[in-house]
């Protein structure tokens, strides 16, 4: 670890690329011959991945893409045949959830570009960023009841907590696959371009612009507010702007205010 506290050197990831530029981790998933569906080797190395950017002081936001035709297409459907009783299929999906629970738990805003294809596992990758830009080719679905299964690595709670449990139902019960327009109207993405990755570049980079600390706590205050009363999320809130209050980069974004020029934060 160098004296910024940037771990400089990525481990030797086979299935996925990681790269940082601009304070900003960008994870792309490189198994374009299957559509870059989750295995049990590249949900490893999304962790790894994940805790790499999460131990690196200078990363201010991360995106999560995809090479080729897919976002990623789903779970490797090759691993999921050899599921034979409760306990099995148990595992599977808590090690699938831990993954998407350590993208969802990262102290910095966290952007997934879908460039294509994004079915089962890999929308509910997608579900566990913090925002979602879509390809206009983009094609979104939870398919799985028509493999007799159901979504296993979170998509039945995240998906009716983002776009409401109607919605969510239609989507889930069906099957059906739908395109970034009509994802864009159901509020399931946040935004549609032609190039979903330079546009979360963009996207990122406004939010990098801001004081660190305060992206963090301002993400902790919304994710925990959502799982209490009105009342009781007011309190976090509260508590939070507290901590906040505190922050050198506050003493410095309010002097630049004042000042009437660009501040500088340095994450303290």
């Amino acid at each position: 670890m160098n004296e910024q506290g940037s771990y400089a050197e990525a481990p030797d990831f086979q299935l996925l690329r990681y790269d940082i530029s601009a304070n900003v981790a960008i994870i792309t998933l490189d198994r374009s011959e299957t559509l870059n569906a989750l295995n049990a080797e590249l949900l490893l190395e999304l962790s790894l991945a994940f805790e790499l950017a999460e131990a690196d002081l200078n990363v201010r936001c991360l995106i999560i893409t995809g090479t080729g035709r897919a976002f990623a297409a789903g779970a490797d459907i090759g691993n999921l045949q050899n599921l034979s009783d409760v306990f099995s299929g148990r595992e599977a999906a808590l090690a699938g959830q831990d993954v998407m629970n350590t993208l969802s738990a990262l102290p910095f805003p966290t952007i997934a570009a879908i460039n294509g294809f994004a079915f089962g596992g890999g929308l509910e990758l997608a579900l566990a960023a913090d925002l979602r830009v879509a390809s206009r080719e983009a094609k979104l679905g939870l398919p799985e009841v028509g493999l007799g299964l159901l979504p296993g690595y979170g998509g039945t709670q995240r998906l009716p907590r983002l776009i409401g449990q109607g919605r969510a139902l239609d989507l889930i019960l069906t099957g059906r696959h739908v395109s970034a327009e009509e994802a864009l109207q159901l509020g399931l993405v946040n935004r549609v371009a032609d190039n979903a990755l330079s546009e979360a570049k963009d996207l990122a980079a406004q939010m990098s612009k801001n004081a660190p600390i305060a992206l963090g706590l301002a993400k902790e205050a919304v994710v925990r507010g959502l799982d209490v009363t009105i009342n009781q999320g007011l309190e976090i809130e509260a508590d939070l702007f507290g901590l906040v209050a505190t922050t050198s980069d506050m003493k410095e974004g309010t002097r630049a205010f004042l000042e009437k020029r660009a501040a500088v934060f340095k994450g303290q």
